[in-house]
């Protein structure tokens, strides 16, 4: 095998991920206070630098674990894209390449790694510039929420933010959340119950919740893997979001 070119740039690679869940009806991103330079003190996505001989899907479930205590990754993971290398980081050229973690709410145990905390925050409070992200970490959360709402209009993933089952009226809710826009109830239910492949009822009704029982449902199988987790499977038709 030929030497690489001797005039080839080099330079490291790193990973970051954009954990999104739906927490109270509102949509949340996992973040972190970095514990040291460069942006000591200020919010970050997780992430950190790919080690020698490590895959990148390695690497973020890996820092994932280090800087937040999230030993197994619920939910659906999957590459955003890369970001770089010039111009994001001040110690010089890196590319990081993104990732995109769409997950029922689960607790963040603990912080480590170069983390001083770790800790779920208000997506809009980012995106209002109430909270300030180290790097160029706010265009990729930018590009991950479009990635996610877009997500909900065409692919079962909306219910990654959801238990194995589910109401009707809790995968509405992840879809107000993640769109930011209230839907209609009865609109909502006849597009996700209708639409082949979506869904399926699991013939059992909530119990010991306020209110009159609602039907159960859970991904149709199609639409989920073995393990149970949704699929890359296309809504035909789509549940368009409402544009303003």
């Amino acid at each position: 095998m030929a030497d690489f070119p001797s005039a080839l740039q080099r330079f490291p690679v790193t990973v970051d991920i954009v954990a999104l869940t739906v927490r109270d009806d509102v949509l949340n991103v996992l973040l972190i206070t970095r514990l040291i330079e460069p942006f000591r003190g200020r919010l970050a996505l997780p992430g950190g630098f790919v080690l020698a001989g490590e895959g990148l899907g390695e690497a973020a479930i890996r820092e994932l674990a280090e800087e937040t205590g999230v030993e197994q990754v619920p939910g659906h993971l999957e590459q955003l894209q890369s970001y770089g290398p010039q111009g994001r980081d001040p110690r010089g050229d890196v590319l990081t390449v993104a990732h995109l973690l769409l997950a029922p709410d689960f607790p963040v145990l603990s912080a480590g790694s170069d983390a001083e905390q770790a800790a779920w925050c208000p997506v809009g409070d980012v995106l209002a510039g109430e909270r300030h992200l180290a790097f160029d970490h706010a265009r990729i959360l930018v590009d991950a929420v479009e990635r996610a709402r877009s997500k909900l209009e065409y692919s079962p993933l909306g219910a990654a933010f959801c238990g194995e089952e589910f109401t009707i009226a809790q995968l509405r809710a992840v879809y107000e959340a993640v769109w930011g826009t209230r839907l209609d109830p009865r609109n909502f239910h006849r597009k996700a119950t209708g639409n082949p492949g979506f869904l399926e009822d699991t013939g059992r009704m909530t119990t010991g919740d306020a209110g009159r029982p609602a039907a159960l449902f859970r991904l149709a199988a199609e639409a989920r893997s073995a393990a149970g987790e949704p699929v890359r499977a296309v809504l035909n038709p789509p549940l368009m979001r409402p544009h303003s």
